[in-house]
Order: C-alpha cells, then structure tokens, then sequence
C-alpha cells in the first residue's frame, strides 16, 4: 500500500528526527518521532512508500536506510525523511536557516 495523500484541509504533520541532523545517518541510531495531529493508536509507518508495518506508538527506531514516512487517519502522509547508510556525509543541523546564521556542520566518515 502506498502512503495516503493528506486530505483537503488537513493540519500539516511532521517527523522530528534524532539526533537532529540532516542528513540522517543509520550509524547515528536515528530515531523519528511522529508531531501533529490525528487519531492517537493509528500510525502507519512507510518505509520507501511502502507500508512498514502499523504501530500504536508514535516512535521509529530506524534500522534500514530508506525513505521514511508516517499516517494517520484524517492527515494523510507526513513529509518523507531519508536515511543514508553512505561512507561520507555532510550534515547540517535540522532547524529553519536563516541567510547569516551561523552553521555548525558535520563531516562524518
């Protein structure tokens, strides 16, 4: 099954990631951490646009790289977070930058 598209109207949902880096690593033991709203029990998660796996908790300990996304009756899809499994990678901290803010950036290898 693929990931609903959100309803007309709907209040925009997100997935927190932690450690708070873009872009997520799997060897940073990546959590994601649905926010919103919807019908509490009722997750489904997606993984690559295909359903994962239902789950009553709003937590994903991530284990497999992919693209990842979460539903909930009456939101639809939240935005989709991809987790790299790559050898190099530049992260940068996942927050709104604004032109002049100063950025602490990670090169993990």
């Amino acid at each position: 099954g693929w990931c609903p598209l959100s309803p007309a109207g709907a209040q925009t949902t997100q997935l927190l990631v932690e450690p708070p880096w873009r872009s997520a690593v799997l060897w940073d033991r990546v959590t994601l951490t649905c926010q919103g709203s919807g019908t509490t029990g009722a997750t489904t998660w997606y993984k690559d646009w295909q359903r994962w796996g239902q789950e009553k908790r709003d937590h994903l300990n991530v284990t497999e790289s992919g693209t990842y996304t979460r539903d909930r009756p009456g939101t639809g899809c939240s935005p989709a977070v991809t987790v790299w499994n790559a050898r190099l990678v530049l992260q940068v901290p996942a927050q709104e930058l604004l032109k002049g803010d100063i950025v602490t950036l990670c090169c993990q290898r």
